[in-house]
């Protein structure tokens, strides 16, 4: 008895397929979270980007990964699920396949490690909030095998499709749905490996060294999103040039009454200061034309 394989499956059929099931599943009062990936780009922020770069340097996941790539760019992960230690997810491809990603939780001996080597490193606690990490803090973080990312033996996975590879590509789909979905929450990567991300803030008061260069605006997160991350309230930033606008209202206040008097003296016909200043007579203006004169006649004289 041989086992034959199910015919291959458009990316286009997969797609109409995965929606008619979402909406069956919906039916029922599932609520699914499809991963979404807009462009080629898999990842676009730092947590992201460091999630993929990490499963991609190991090469015990390099034979299967491109074939995940395709799928978890064209919508074949319907479903993605994280909790504390694992991911499920729903992946179609010929059927739909459930797939689950346990991930090792980061020893506490490795965890005090980085908080400890980050709380030098760290530019200043508000960049920390706002995710502009250091190099020092991004190197620190993502360091193979001692860092917050797992390594291969740290995962395992399983999955019901029929191929009895060590990994297929509905998880290695799932492996880069994890890095998509780091991209809109970056605390889930905490929550997967067990540990509180509280601690590393709390790590980092303790050693602000002077602030360095951070990320590019585009890799940063919104005060509004790392409020809701990390269980505080962000103050309000003031807008750029606000001090210099301040500033002129204050002048304005203060010559607007001035202003208002002249206007009001000009309205009623009498006259302002300057106007009502006596003007010399006409004998003093005309003692300093003598001289001139007197220099005139002896000349001609």
């Amino acid at each position: 008895m041989f086992y034959q394989w199910k015919p291959y499956v458009p990316a286009a059929e997969r797609r109409q397929k995965a929606a008619r099931a979402a909406a069956r599943l919906k039916k029922k009062g599932e609520t699914l979270s499809p991963v979404i990936i807009e462009g080629r780009a898999i990842a676009k922020t730092f947590w992201g980007k460091a999630w993929c770069d990490n499963i991609e340097r190991y090469s015990d996941f390099a034979n299967r990964l491109p074939r995940g790539r395709t799928y978890v760019r064209n919508g074949s992960v319907m479903d993605l699920q994280i909790a504390p230690g694992a991911a499920t997810a729903r992946v179609i491809g010929s059927a739909i396949y459930r797939t689950t990603v346990k991930v090792a939780p980061v020893p506490k001996s490795r965890w005090s490690a980085v908080c400890e080597d980050c709380s030098g490193a760290i530019d200043s606690l508000v960049e920390l909030l706002q995710g502009r990490f250091s190099k020092g803090v991004m190197e620190r973080i993502c360091r193979e095998k001692a860092g917050l990312f797992p390594a291969p033996a740290e995962i395992s996975f399983d999955c019901s499709c029929p191929d009895w590879a060590t990994m297929c590509k509905h998880v290695a789909a799932v492996l880069y749905g994890i890095g998509a979905r780091l991209d809109e929450r970056p605390e889930l990567l905490f929550a997967l490996r067990k540990v509180n991300q509280k601690d590393l803030i709390a790590k980092a008061g303790q050693a602000l060294p002077l602030a360095g260069q951070g990320p590019a605006a585009g890799k940063v997160l919104a005060d509004a999103r790392l409020a809701e991350i990390f269980g505080i309230e962000m103050a309000q930033a003031a807008a750029p040039g606000a001090g210099r606008v301040d500033a002129a209202a204050k002048r304005k206040r203060a010559t607007a009454p001035a202003r208002g008097k002249k206007a009001a003296a000009r309205r009623a016909g009498a006259e302002t200061p300057r106007e009502a200043a006596p003007r010399a007579p006409a004998a003093s203006r005309r003692m300093y034309r003598t001289p001139r004169r007197l220099r005139a006649r002896a000349r001609g004289g």
